[in-house]
């Protein structure tokens, strides 16, 4: 029991000090936004975009699902999502898109923090995105919506407050504090989980047994603890046992910008997917379509490490 808790205590201060650091980015990434939609600007910027997505194959109010999922999080596109007539084929490429990239700010810091450049980051999940909205509205069965042009920019005002500010201001403040209550849980308990199985030799049994899935992905064995918690918990989430992982020289840069490849495009299997299949998506077109995408360019990283190195 001593060697158990001392694991536990030696779990700690790594856990609070990653808490803090998330905190303040969510913290001032969603007040940014929130202020961005009280004040009708986020409209505008989702009326500005929409336009385009005629080419995913999704009407132009879908514009502002995806941008609050890439700017805030995947909650926040489901919520609009609840608002719009959408088809399941249409929620199930915006719902692919969205999980791709979404929380671009918070996550490509965390992402950062591993070792993998920010640019790098916030090209491969944007690109990636716009990528896999394209092919699966090519490949998809169905026919995308006749109507897909977008909201006439002019009809959308730059500025414009939406309603009192206080009843809303109290309500992100509240969404705050229990998204803060979570996380806390959540990252020390993962933390003392990755300390618990190093300490008892747990962690190569863990990586012995993935080795095959993670070689189909292009994966490093040394990755399979890191894998498991971003598919599981997500990348927010997950960020101080990643931290951890890279400062205790568990994997090598290489192998995090290979990690932070694929899961900066598909991560949080569990949860999110489940939102979305509640919403009318299919899961298994979600969460194939991203694996095929993360596999090429797993792939397509290790072969210019190959080639340059």
């Amino acid at each position: 029991m001593e060697r158990f808790w001392n694991t536990v205590r030696g779990a700690m201060p790594n856990a609070l000090k990653t808490i803090w650091w998330i905190f303040r980015i969510t913290a001032i990434v969603s007040f940014i936004m929130f202020l961005l939609k009280y004040t009708g600007i986020l409209v505008w910027i989702a009326a500005a975009v929409s336009p385009v997505f005629h080419v995913f194959g999704l009407p132009g109010d879908a514009a502002l699902a995806y941008v609050s999922g890439y700017f805030i999080n995947v909650y926040s596109c489901v919520a609009v999502i609840s608002t719009l007539e959408l088809t399941a084929r249409e929620i199930t490429i915006l719902g692919t898109m969205t999980l791709a990239a979404h929380a671009m700010v918070l996550e490509t810091a965390v992402q950062h923090k591993t070792g993998t450049p920010r640019a790098y980051v916030v090209m491969i999940r944007t690109f990636g995105s716009l990528a896999l909205g394209v092919v699966m509205n090519m490949v998809l069965p169905g026919k995308p919506v006749s109507d897909a042009a977008g909201v006439g920019l002019q009809e959308i005002p730059f500025f414009q407050i939406q309603g009192q500010f206080m009843p809303q201001f109290l309500d992100w403040l509240i969404r705050l504090g229990k998204l803060t209550a979570w996380m806390i849980v959540l990252i020390i308990l993962l933390n003392v989980i990755q300390r618990i199985l190093y300490e008892y030799g747990l962690m190569k049994h863990i990586s012995r047994f993935f080795s095959p899935l993670l070689y189909v992905f292009g994966l490093p064995p040394e990755t399979s603890f890191l894998w498991i918690v971003a598919n599981v918990a997500g990348l927010s989430y997950g960020s101080a046992a990643m931290m951890d992982e890279i400062e205790r020289g568990g994997i090598s840069v290489r192998s995090s910008n290979l990690l932070n490849t694929h899961i900066g495009i598909s991560h949080s299997n569990l949860e999110d997917l489940m939102l979305l299949t509640a919403m009318g998506g299919t899961w298994y077109w979600i969460l194939l379509f991203r694996w095929g995408i993360v596999t090429v360019l797993t792939w397509g990283l290790r072969l210019y490490y190959r080639i340059r190195y």
